[in-house]
This record gives structure tokens, C-alpha cells and sequence, in this order.
């Protein structure tokens, strides 16, 4: 279970996060939607444990800081941080005794499912963007986190990718897990949510349970492009007031 109370991130006079408190319960998909400059990579590094904050997280009831909450967390950032002089596989082996994780072949089958295994030897600085992706997603993974949280996860990956990652969704899902995917390509997410919390300006908008309602119910796609589209509107209509009175 993923657990945020309160959570408050300024930049010096800029308000990044304002007051964000949602859960995710174990066994469920969690989808933080909304456009760039939302505020969805700040948290996402918070909860990662990268940021200072104000408020609280917690990973199946341990505050975020904790060792014992890091391994329990895999994290999936946007962009890639590979060790440019460490093949692939190497990376993958670095971060499996990190963890004291025992050789069970679990590192094989990663390789294998995101068609890393003919490019193994690779170094960092060898990849492309899309393979550095696919090596960061198994790197996260191979200490079986309880926890998962992907920030912008298909971008740069191919067709076979998206497809194995969506996927490995399901999967998490089906093994109780928690995950947490940040997006701002609504189209990538397809029905396999269960809870999405539509950001704004720092703040949680709206948020959306994926399941059967009223048949007035607005769908998400609807409400997305409700709050996005009128909260520009109205940003525009009040700078456009603003200069009037100028």
C-alpha cells in the first residue's frame, strides 16, 4: 500500500505539490494523470525518496525514509540514469546484490521479456533511449518490490515493449502489488486502472474510480479534458482581464 497525507513541495516561491494526500491499496493500479508542469514527476520523486517535503508517505505503513520502506519500493523515473561504462548486464547484477537478492534467474527472465538478452554486454552510454528505458523497468523489478511507480514509463519504448509493459501491469496487479503511474498520454493507460487522480496546478482535481456507475457518469477521458481544457480557459480569460484593466 501506498499511503500520501499532506504532502507540500515548494521551489523556493513556486508550489509544485499543494496539499496531496491519495492511497493506493495493495492489488491496485493508480494513475496520476495530468499535463506537463502538473506537478506528477514531483511526487513521484517524493514518494521515490529524491525530494525534502513537507507531509508524509509511507510504504505499507513505513515512512518512506526508511530501509526497510526503500526495499520494498521499485522506481521507474523519465528519464533513464544508467552508468555509462556498465553493460547491461552488469547493471542488472549491481542492483540484484544491492538488494541481497539470490540468484534465482530472475535477471534472465527480465532480459528476456524486454528483449535485452542478444544486447546484454551493451554498455550505458551504447543505448538508446527506448533500451535504456527497458533496462531501468528491469533494474526496479528485480528485487520484487511491493511497491511500483512508473513516471512517463512508455516513452521512447517500442511497440513490444508497451505491449510487455502493460502486461507486467496486469501481473503486478494480479500478485497484490501497488502500482503508480504517472502520465500525461491519457490514450496509454487504456481500462486496466482501478483509481486515477487528475492533477493541476499541484492540486488533485478530480479523481476518477474505474468502476461501473451512472450512465450520466462522466468517463475519464471526459473529465480530463474538463478540467484541463477549462482550467486553460479560464487561465487565458484571466490574463486577458488582467491586460483590460492594464
Amino acid at each position: 500500500m501506498l499511503t500520501v497525507n499532506g504532502v507540500t513541495k515548494k521551489y523556493k516561491k513556486f508550489l509544485a505539490n499543494d496539499n496531496l494526500s491519495f492511497t493506493i491499496a495493495d492489488g491496485e493500479i493508480g494513475i496520476l494523470l495530468g499535463p506537463n508542469g502538473a506537478g506528477k514527476s514531483t511526487i513521484i520523486k517524493s514518494i521515490a525518496g529524491l525530494l525534502r517535503y513537507e507531509g508524509d508517505i509511507e510504504i505499507n505503513g513505513i515512512d518512506n525514509h526508511e530501509l526497510e520502506a526503500k526495499k520494498m519500493l521499485g522506481y521507474i523515473p523519465e528519464m533513464p540514469a544508467l552508468y555509462d561504462t556498465l553493460t547491461i548486464d552488469e547493471h542488472l547484477e549491481f542492483v540484484r546484490r544491492a538488494y541481497k537478492v539470490e540468484d534465482t534467474g530472475i535477471k534472465e527472465k527480465l532480459l528476456e521479456r524486454f528483449e535485452l538478452t542478444d544486447k546484454r554486454k551493451k554498455m550505458g552510454k551504447e543505448l538508446s533511449k527506448g533500451m535504456q528505458q527497458k533496462v531501468s523497468i528491469c533494474c526496479a523489478l528485480i528485487h520484487d518490490p511491493k511497491v511500483v511507480i512508473f513516471d512517463e514509463p512508455m516513452v521512447g519504448l517500442d511497440p513490444h515493449a508497451i505491449k510487455e509493459l502493460k502486461a507486467l501491469f496486469q501481473e503486478l496487479k494480479a500478485e497484490g502489488k501497488t502500482v503508480l503511474i504517472s502520465t500525461h498520454m491519457i490514450d496509454t493507460i487504456e481500462d486496466y486502472w482501478d483509481v486515477a487522480h487528475i492533477m493541476m496546478n499541484g492540486k488533485i482535481a478530480a479523481t476518477k474510480h474505474n468502476r461501473p456507475g451512472s450512465a450520466d457518469e462522466k468517463s475519464l477521458d471526459e473529465l480530463f479534458f474538463q478540467i484541463t481544457e477549462g482550467s486553460a480557459a479560464a487561465s487565458t480569460a484571466a490574463k486577458k482581464s488582467e491586460e483590460e484593466e492594464a
